[in-house]
């Protein structure tokens, strides 16, 4: 444990766990990046069908206190949800106790994403006098009627207006959270944090043909692959001297890889590879020779930050927040379904791509998306709010 550092609690809607060592990944990440210069605990509340009694899971591997209650619930009926609410309270106080006993009462807390966590988080304020201040990520702000009803609504602009600080990761969900009255005095732009491996050294691929990577959740409503694999197919008949490599899984792996299939282009010009992650992952960013999305929506896709930390300039569809990010110095911005967009940019970035400075696309990103940097900045944010309380 660090001692007289400031403490700061993280609260979280989504965090790793037993079931899904991927959800909330990037709160553990900024906890982590904290941890580097305050005394950082973490906690999370699981509902779990598979047990009969709660269960409290202690962890310090991260170098920060991890603390996971995983609580009996049921959903068969509307009073088991009832039930499910209830027993979620108790398991917040059960697994605050734990912190305060075996870490002591933090002097702010980190609540991540709108709006049950952040909730928590208001209570605690107004209970113990704890500040806190919230980051949020989520795409639903871009949706017209993104609350499910008045009550929703309430709560969510009632926990916002009290917040010490509300940290979006672009300035796009910013304006989009306060068009839907989610106002607050203080409103910071926090970057997600890239593992270190991916800065670790820079390489130059050395494949005979250019390698465009895409890394995708395969949700072709938002990521429209289909329409990808189509200005592919269109690209492949004026020449033959690239691939695209499609990294992931998803709800339309199948569809994608069916029309990957009929366009007769896999494993000739597209590939599939599945899920990979750390090094496996890394390896495959620094084999490609730049990236592309041609996403219908997006926030700030990770794909993003970990291809400019690989040096890798990238080709995009102008939505969210990546044009706060992508400029001509690191890419190409085209607009959401502009095929032809698409087909003129590719063919463009795969004469061109050597034009773009990998060693400078590294340092800007290091700059934004290190352990490092993005530390200091919640520290900074979180000491301005201590002082001033």
């Amino acid at each position: 444990m660090k001692t007289n550092m400031i403490k700061v609690l993280f609260l979280s809607q989504w965090y790793p766990n037993r079931y899904d060592l991927m959800a909330g990944l990037f709160v553990q990440k900024h906890a982590e990046a904290v941890s580097l210069y305050c005394d950082v605990a973490s906690l999370y509340i699981q509902p779990d069908t598979t047990i009969k009694k709660t269960e409290i899971i202690t962890s310090s591997e991260n170098s920060f206190l991890e603390v996971i209650v995983y609580f009996p619930a049921k959903s068969d009926s509307i009073i088991a949800k009832l039930l499910k609410q209830i027993n979620y309270l108790k398991a917040y106080k059960l697994g605050y106790k734990v912190i305060l006993d075996s870490w002591g009462k933090p002097d702010i807390v980190q609540a991540n994403v709108f709006t049950r966590t952040v909730l928590i988080a208001a209570l605690l304020k107004k209970r113990y006098s704890i500040p806190y201040v919230v980051i949020e990520h989520w795409t639903r702000y871009f949706r017209e009627n993104m609350f499910k009803n008045k009550i929703h609504r309430f709560f969510s602009i009632y926990a916002a207006k009290h917040a010490s600080a509300i940290m979006p990761v672009t300035k796009h969900l910013q304006g989009c959270m306060e068009l839907h009255g989610m106002k607050n005095h203080n409103y910071n732009i926090i970057n997600n944090v890239v593992d270190d491996i991916f800065f670790e050294k820079l390489v130059i691929p050395d494949n005979k043909k250019i390698r465009i990577l895409n890394v995708t959740c395969f949700d072709d409503q938002q990521k429209n692959l289909s329409g990808l694999l189509h200005v592919i197919k269109k690209l492949s008949l004026k020449r033959l001297d690239f691939e695209i490599y499609l990294v992931g899984d998803g709800i339309d792996y199948s569809k994608i890889k069916s029309l990957a299939g009929k366009l007769e282009i896999e494993n000739t010009f597209v590939y599939f590879t599945g899920i990979l992650t750390g090094k496996e992952l890394v390896e495959m960013y620094q084999k490609s020779h730049f990236t592309v999305l041609f996403s219908n929506y997006e926030n700030m896709p990770v794909v993003i930050s970990e291809s400019l930390s690989c040096g890798l300039p990238v080709v995009s569809t102008n939505v969210g927040g990546i044009a706060e990010h992508i400029n001509s110095a690191n890419g190409l911005l085209i607009n959401a379904g502009d095929e032809h967009g698409l087909y003129t940019s590719l063919d463009y970035m795969i004469n061109h791509y050597l034009d773009y400075n990998k060693n400078d696309i590294i340092e800007n990103a290091k700059q934004k998306f290190s352990y490092q940097s993005v530390g200091k900045n919640l520290v900074s944010i979180y000491y301005d709010i201590i002082n001033n309380n």
